[in-house]
C-alpha cells in the first residue's frame, strides 16, 4: 500500500475526442532518396548542409490560430527505432510537454502513444511505438512488435531513430520493417556526442545503402534549435487535409492512461535494473471530484520476490513510488491527488495473450 495525495490540474493533455478528418487521406509524396554513392567530398557536403539547414519558428504548444480549412496541412509520423535509442524523449520535445513516460530500462514505452502539435497552418500527429523487441518472445513482446509493425504501415512518414555512427543487429531489425513506399528520414540522434564530425561521412554512406532514406537528419532531442529544424523538414511530407485534433490538443490519451504510465515510470526508475520489464500498473479507480483526483492502481508483477522487492523493507520503497508519482500528477493535473498503490502477484501474465489483452495490450 501507498499513501497520497491528489493532485492539481496543470496544462491539460489532449485527452479530447479527435475530430477526425472526413476526407480520404491524400498520399504525401514519395521523396527522392538520398544517392547511395556519393564521394565522400558529396557526403560531408551533405552533412554540412544538413546541419546548417532551420526549421520555422515554432510557438508554444497550442499557440496557433485556426488557418483556413483548406490551407491546412495534417499527416501522421510514426517515430521507430530500438529500444533506449531516445524516442521518447524526442516525441516529448517535439510535443513540448511529457506525454511519453521514459527511464533507462529497455521496453519502457509499451503502447502507441499519439502527441500533437500545431504548427501555424500545419498539424504533426507523431506516433511514439515501442522499441521493436527480439530478446524474448513472449505474448507481451509479440504485441508490442505488432504495435510498431501497425505503426509504419499508416502514416506519411516515418521518423527512424538511431544513434549517430552506430548500427546494431537491433536496428537492423526495426529498418527491415519500413515500407519502402512510405518516406523515412535517418534521425541521427545523440550527434552532440560526435566529436570529429567529418568521420561520420563512411556511416552515413552505409545507412544510405541500407535504405532509401528521404533525408538526413543529425541532431539531438535535447537541442531546441534541432528540434525547430525537424519540423521544417517533416511538414513538407504531409498532405494538405483538415487538421485531426484541436490546435491546443496535445495527446489522445486519457487521464486515467497517463496515470498508469507515470506510476509504471516511477517503478522502473527507482528498482533500476533489479525489477524484471514485465511488470505493469493497472488503475482500479479513477475519480474526479472537483480539483481532487482519487486513484488506486496496482502494480503487477509475476513472483513473490518481486513483490517484496517493489514494497522494500517497512514498506518504504513503495511509499517512494507512489509519493513521486503522486507530485507529478499533480502538476499535470493542477489539482491535489489522493494516490493508492497496491501490489500483487499474476504468475506468467505476459505470456498470457488473454491476460496481455486484459491488462490493456493492444
Amino acid at each position: 500500500m501507498s499513501t497520497g495525495k491528489k493532485e492539481p490540474k496543470a496544462p491539460k493533455k489532449a485527452a479530447a475526442t479527435p475530430a477526425k478528418a472526413t476526407a480520404a487521406k491524400p498520399k504525401a509524396r514519395q521523396a527522392e532518396p538520398l544517392e547511395a554513392a556519393q564521394p565522400p567530398d558529396a557526403l560531408e557536403a551533405m552533412l554540412a548542409q544538413a546541419l546548417s539547414a532551420r526549421g520555422p519558428a515554432v510557438p508554444a504548444a497550442g499557440a496557433a490560430p485556426l488557418p483556413p480549412a483548406g490551407e491546412q496541412r495534417c499527416g501522421l509520423i510514426a517515430i521507430v527505432g530500438k529500444p533506449n535509442v531516445g524516442k521518447s524523449t524526442l516525441l516529448n520535445a517535439l510535443v513540448g510537454q511529457k506525454i511519453s513516460i521514459t527511464s533507462r530500462k529497455a521496453q519502457t514505452t509499451r503502447h502507441r502513444i499519439t502527441g500533437m502539435r500545431t504548427v501555424k497552418a500545419t498539424q504533426y500527429v507523431f506516433v511514439d511505438t515501442p522499441g521493436f523487441q527480439t530478446r524474448h518472445g513472449n505474448a507481451l513482446n509479440r504485441s508490442l512488435n505488432r504495435t510498431v509493425v501497425g505503426a509504419v504501415n499508416d502514416v506519411d512518414l516515418i521518423v527512424f531513430v538511431v544513434e549517430a555512427g552506430q548500427f546494431n543487429q537491433a536496428d537492423a531489425k526495426v529498418l527491415a520493417l519500413l515500407p519502402e513506399k512510405t518516406p523515412a528520414i535517418l534521425l541521427a540522434n545523440k550527434f552532440d556526442l560526435i566529436h570529429r564530425r567529418a568521420e561520420i561521412a563512411p556511416w552515413l554512406k552505409e545507412m544510405q545503402e541500407r535504405h532509401p532514406f528521404a533525408e538526413f537528419v543529425p541532431m539531438s532531442a535535447n537541442n531546441a534549435k534541432d528540434i525547430e529544424r525537424l519540423f521544417g523538414i517533416c511538414e513538407k511530407y504531409l498532405p494538405t487535409q483538415p487538421w485531426m485534433y484541436g490546435a491546443d490538443e496535445l495527446t489522445d490519451r486519457s487521464d486515467r492512461f497517463m496515470a498508469a504510465e507515470i506510476i509504471r515510470e516511477k517503478l522502473f526508475r527507482l528498482t533500476g535494473d533489479e525489477l524484471p520489464y514485465t511488470s505493469t500498473v493497472i488503475i482500479d479507480q479513477y475519480e474526479e471530484e472537483g480539483a481532487l483526483r482519487k486513484i488506486a492502481a496496482t502494480i503487477v508483477v509475476e513472483r513473490d520476490g518481486h513483490k517484496g522487492m517493489i514494497i522494500g523493507e517497512k514498506g518504504e520503497k513503495l511509499k517512494r513510488i507512489g509519493t513521486e508519482a503522486r507530485h507529478e500528477l499533480e502538476t499535470l493535473t493542477g489539482g491535489k491527488v489522493f494516490l493508492e498503490i497496491w501490489v500483487k502477484v499474476r504468475s506468467g501474465w505476459a505470456d498470457d495473450e488473454a491476460r496481455v489483452k486484459t491488462f490493456g495490450y493492444e
